[in-house]
């Protein structure tokens, strides 16, 4: 298991988001759409994961489908665009389903998913979510496994100039969530992710720190995430 990627819901569309990257001196991309879900992305690759800026492109069809991130994203936007969730990705994801659900997690069960990039590639996946409703209390994180071994997407970005020799200098060290109970969430996470808990309300995912800390208003959300 490992950090897939970040998301950050955003009212902007991906060439905004792209404009927006590079004035500060970072090599993001148009991803492409999810025309399924009517939605569409933009994405920043680094050395051990990516972050994603997702955003509604067709609402009439966003409203309608019943896909969990597409609903949480409908509905943090109503107040403000911010970090929304994170992705972690598995080698078994059949396996997985089966292995939370005997934890006693209810799962969304194992959904296909694709993208057209933005160059008319379509680029397929299989994804996973624990069941919750959409509200103002902490998503769990969702669950990917993508068609394509990693080594060999990591080298289709370098080739088409999405993963830079610059990009790769940046890592994400740390993605810190708050929360208004972080020993509840953390135990929680725990248990989902069958990791132990750290000292400081804390998990490792190999390198990366999913780190909880309180707030004392506000959404249960991601809160930050540290790239360096």
């Amino acid at each position: 298991m490992k950090l897939d990627h970040v998301v950050y819901f955003t009212s902007k569309s991906p060439d905004e988001i792209v404009k927006m990257q590079k004035k500060e001196g970072k090599h993001a991309v148009p991803g492409g759409k999810h025309e399924k879900w009517g939605t569409h992305n933009a994405l920043l690759y680094v050395k051990n994961a990516y972050v994603e800026w997702l955003s509604v492109e067709r609402p009439e069809f966003a409203e309608q489908v019943d896909h969990p991130l597409t609903q949480l994203l409908l509905h943090d936007l109503k107040e403000k665009d911010g970090w929304g969730t994170i992705c972690l990705s598995v080698t078994d994801i059949e396996q997985f389903n089966e292995d939370i659900t005997n934890k006693g997690f209810a799962t969304s069960g194992v959904l296909d998913a694709e993208r057209r990039t933005a160059g008319g590639e379509l680029r397929k996946w299989k994804m996973l979510f624990v069941d919750q409703p959409v509200s103002n209390e902490l998503p769990y994180p969702f669950f990917i496994e993508w068609e394509t071994p990693e080594e060999m997407r990591r080298e289709q970005l370098r080739a088409e100039g999405s993963l830079t020799a610059e990009n790769e200098e940046l890592v994400i060290r740390e993605c810190v969530f708050g929360v208004e109970d972080p020993l509840r969430d953390t135990g929680e996470w725990a248990v989902l992710l069958s990791q132990k808990v750290g000292d400081s309300n804390d998990i490792m995912i190999g390198e990366i720190c999913l780190r909880f800390i309180e707030q004392e208003s506000g959404k249960d959300r991601l809160q930050d995430v540290i790239i360096r």
